[in-house]
């Protein structure tokens, strides 16, 4: 066994694991439907094996693609697949058919254990377009208490309507896709509390260096470490700024701090890195929440109308007076120094991850955020939109299945770019009978077509 040069694989194989000689690297299931893809060196007849979970008698196709639509299927039930050649055959995968909002980038059931060495489900939805048109789409494996360290990335040529496999990255987690200077980049941890890496990719994302370390974590969720969700990279002042956290959920929560880089340095080079002094939340701030909260996580850093550098946190108030939508503000002043404390604010959707994005034609700044006043689960997605950063309504309800359970649905995570008229997302979904509505057994992707339009926007 060789040493390894690349963070990236097709596919990544543990020690120990069996390499197979087929490797199922998609699923997309529908509503008595399932699409299927994979990757071989064998060039051959390959065969399609499936049947009802629990039953005896199986079904067979032959094709000579390296994809698939199996039809016919009965609906809302569980199927086992794999596919197999002359050299052998690939594991066994598990999915469930039925109906799911979006477009289906990739599922994982959440009895299915081929990713078991790092998680479950899947989680941190990142997406990224690139200058050529091609969009982008990340997920890492999770599952609380397991390693937590692989992420899959797809690639779509046409807008969204379909995805193929790319490649995977380990160890890799929270991962966060950027362009700069021609180059597709990635920002995440090595695993939960672990260490901040980042690499580069010179090929569109298909493969990808090995990372360079920018800050050592615990490894440990016990312990106090890094935690970094997949944030928004926001250029200014020259330099570029991303939201990053230091605590853990088991020590009682999180401090909060910009990670950043002058824009023209080496963004492999960890020396040319700057983390803030970690700040912790502080109850006698002024607006915060009567009870005991677990602070702010998850920060947006973003631009105020007037030219500050601002971070827009999560504020978890749940158990608390008032127990939803407030979120908090801190200010920039230096790329070393701490934050400062400016202001707590209004805000549906504060107990999920959200981002903020500016919109350079309306001149208003927008979130997609999970949940509302009345339900505080994460079963109802909404826009909402800001002249101020400060101020914000939520215009119109993109889903809504607040009739269904909000233990066993969930719209979280929500990655976007504003694209033209339209908004692109991508969403770490629980639909369809997942393990609970948190642990995601899709990710799906959603298009908003002429959104300044559906908020009432007068240009």
């Amino acid at each position: 066994m060789k040493g390894i040069n690349t963070w990236s694989f097709r596919p990544y194989h543990p020690a120990l694991h069996a390499n197979h000689a087929v490797y199922i690297s998609k699923i997309a299931p529908g509503v008595g439907c399932v699409s299927l893809s994979w990757f071989s060196e064998y060039e051959g007849l390959f065969t399609v094996t499936y049947k009802k979970r629990g039953e005896t008698g199986e079904s067979s196709l032959e094709t000579r693609s390296n994809t698939i639509v199996i039809d016919n299927l009965d609906d809302e039930h569980d199927y086992e697949v794999y596919v197999s050649c002359d050299k052998g055959r690939s594991n066994t995968r598990l999915f469930r058919t039925g109906f799911v909002p979006g477009i289906v980038v990739n599922y994982l059931h959440p009895e299915d254990d081929i990713y078991k060495f790092s998680g479950s489900s899947l989680c941190s939805p990142s997406l990224l377009k690139l200058e050529d048109g091609t969009l982008l789409a990340s997920m890492d494996v999770f599952e609380g208490g397991a390693p937590q360290n692989l992420t899959l990335i797809y690639k779509s040529c046409d807008g969204g309507k379909t995805w193929e496999h790319l490649t995977e990255l380990f160890p890799c987690f929270w991962g966060k896709l950027f362009l700069h200077s021609g180059a597709v980049y990635m920002l995440a941890m090595s695993t939960e509390y672990g260490d901040i890496l980042i690499g580069s990719s010179t090929d569109g994302g298909r493969s990808f260096c090995m990372p360079t370390v920018i800050a050592r974590g615990s490894c440990l969720n016990k312990a106090a470490g890094w935690h970094k969700a997949p944030m928004v990279v926001t250029p200014f002042g020259g330099r570029l700024w991303t939201g990053v956290d230091y605590g853990s959920w088991h020590i009682g929560g999180h401090a909060s701090c910009l990670l950043s880089i002058d824009e023209n340095d080496d963004l492999l080079n960890a020396e040319n890195w700057s983390i803030t002094e970690p700040i912790p939340y502080s109850s006698s701030w002024s607006g915060t929440v009567e009870g005991k909260s677990y602070g702010c996580l998850e920060g947006n850093a973003v631009v105020t109308p007037n030219g500050e550098l601002v971070n827009i946190l999560r504020y978890q108030t749940n158990g608390c007076n008032p127990s939803y939508g407030k979120a908090v503000v801190l200010k920039c002043n230096d790329p070393e120094k701490s934050l400062e404390f400016f202001k707590v604010i209004d805000f549906e959707g504060n107990l999920s991850k959200f981002e903020i994005r500016y919109d350079e034609v309306s001149r208003k700044y927008f979130s997609i955020i999970t949940g509302t006043y009345e339900h505080q689960g994460r079963n109802i997605l909404s826009l909402a939109v800001s002249d101020d950063l400060y101020n914000w309504r939520t215009v119109c309800r993109l889903l809504d299945y607040s009739h269904l359970d909000p233990h066993k649905v969930g719209f979280q995570y929500i990655s976007f770019i504003i694209d033209g008229d339209d908004i692109l997302c991508l969403s770490r979904t629980g639909f369809n009978n997942p393990r609970n509505f948190h642990d995601a057994n899709y990710s799906t992707f959603h298009k908003i077509e002429n959104f300044r339009a559906i908020t009432g926007i007068i240009l």
